[in-house]
């Protein structure tokens, strides 16, 4: 199978699942794909069994994702999500949003990590405490589009929404550059024992190398686009395309792995290209379909992960040691993202006003997408990767249905209740969410 036949396929059913999802089960999206992914890959084994000849499974077991994931898709939500980052709209609470994000992503993968770590030595599943830390930055990254979901369908306070919104942009940014400059240690550190100097030396090139990369092909951008029309925007898209793969080709070359340089250009060009809202009649640098159109590649990015998430399934390695650790894992994410939370809004909270919900909101909101698995599927082979493979995808089917379900549940008793209470003063009864 051609690489053209499997982004056909992947596309196909994408579109086949967006259409069944939208007109038929009405469902929000990330909870409607996992149904009908899952569904997918239990009739696809059905029939393999009944008819091997048709079992895709050695298809997709045979076709290597890695450099697809890693220098299109995780570059291209990246960039994307950098690009929708409007730090106007985050005010005053821009500080506090980034720095909420940067304790959450360390502490949650500390947390996590060595609470795995931890746990696979008591089953006997032997893997480094690095490659656990790997998976715990991983698994840490959050869905920004259902974050951006929970802010627009429940009327929770304005500042709480922006807190909810760009905590899970940047996190979800944060835990992917997190987890590449982690294997990268890993990397170097195979067959001798690292000293602090040279981990210091591998982070420094992968943090300060990828700022560094990304500012300058960001500002050579953005000056690109300041120069063309902003009629021109069928231009103005494909320079921006033509920066996200120069820019991965670059942080290939210099053995960058950590995206910052993708993450750092959307940064880059979407603030400084962007219309002030103050001045609404002033025409921006960048032109607007230029955001539509990299919102709609994100968007369909996450798609494409959930679909080959569904066929990923297929070549699992069916272990209940496996299986049963990855339900334990659910457990330990969702403690290591509440503790993540918790602490930084409580330190936190001695200079900056919080909401009251700001901890169970941003706990049971934080989604995990199709990001973990593809980050996961984009590490070269190591010792323990089908293992780590397999407590990513139950972790991700667990979030998706359990918190998918019980979310809208939560969110109508903390803020319709108090809504209602607020605005009807005991006189009666107002709807306040959709």
């Amino acid at each position: 199978m051609h690489l053209f036949d499997v982004v056909a396929f992947l596309i196909f059913l994408s579109g086949l699942f967006i259409f069944v999802n939208t007109f038929y089960l009405k469902m929000p999206t990330s909870l409607g794909l996992m149904i009908l992914t899952m569904l997918l890959s239990f009739t696809v084994m059905i029939i393999g069994h009944m008819f091997p000849r048709f079992h895709i499974a050695e298809h997709v077991k045979a076709f290597d994702f890695r450099d697809v994931l890693n220098q299109v898709v995780i570059s291209v939500i990246l960039f994307a999500g950098g690009l929708q980052m409007n730090m106007k709209k985050l005010g005053d609470l821009k500080l506090t949003v980034i720095l909420l994000s940067i304790f959450s992503a360390i502490l949650s993968t500390v947390v996590i990590g060595s609470l795995i770590y931890g746990v696979l030595h008591l089953v006997n599943l032997e893997v480094s405490y690095l490659y656990s830390l790997v998976f715990g930055a991983v698994i840490s990254s959050t869905d920004p589009i259902s974050a951006a979901n929970i802010t627009g369908n429940f009327s929770i306070p304005k500042k709480l929404s922006i807190k909810v919104e760009g905590e899970s942009l940047f996190n979800g940014a944060f835990s992917v550059v997190l987890a590449f400059v982690l294997y990268h240690v890993m990397m170097v550190s195979e067959g001798h024992e690292m000293i602090l100097m040279e981990v210091t030396r591998v982070v420094s090139i992968e943090i300060l190398g990828g700022v560094a990369i990304g500012i300058g092909m960001g500002y050579i951008g953005y000056l690109i686009l300041n120069y063309i029309d902003n009629e021109d925007m069928h231009i103005e898209v494909l320079i921006t395309i033509a920066l996200v793969m120069v820019g991965s080709f670059i942080s290939e070359y210099f053995n960058i792995y950590s995206k910052l340089v993708a993450l750092i250009m959307g940064l880059m060009i979407g603030n400084l290209g962007r219309v002030d809202q103050k001045n609404p009649d002033e025409r921006g640098v960048v032109n607007g379909y230029v955001y539509k159109f990299w919102k709609l590649m994100e968007q369909t990015m996450a798609v494409l992960l959930f679909v080959l998430m569904g066929l990923e399934i297929l070549v699992l390695e069916w272990r209940m040691d496996y299986f049963s650790v990855g339900f334990i894992a659910v457990n330990l994410v969702w403690f290591g993202r509440w503790l993540s939370i918790y602490i930084p809004v409580k330190i936190m909270s001695m200079t900056v006003s919080f909401d009251k919900d700001t901890v169970s909101v941003m706990t049971w909101g934080a989604f995990k997408g199709g990001l973990p698995i593809a980050l996961i599927l984009a590490l070269d082979p190591f010792a323990g990767k089908e293992l780590m493979i397999t407590m990513t995808y139950v972790v991700v089917v667990c979030s998706i249905l359990f918190q998918g379900f019980t979310l809208p549940i939560m969110m109508k008793e903390k803020f319709l209740t108090g809504a209602v209470r607020r605005t009807t003063g005991g006189r009666g009864m107002k709807k306040h969410f959709s």
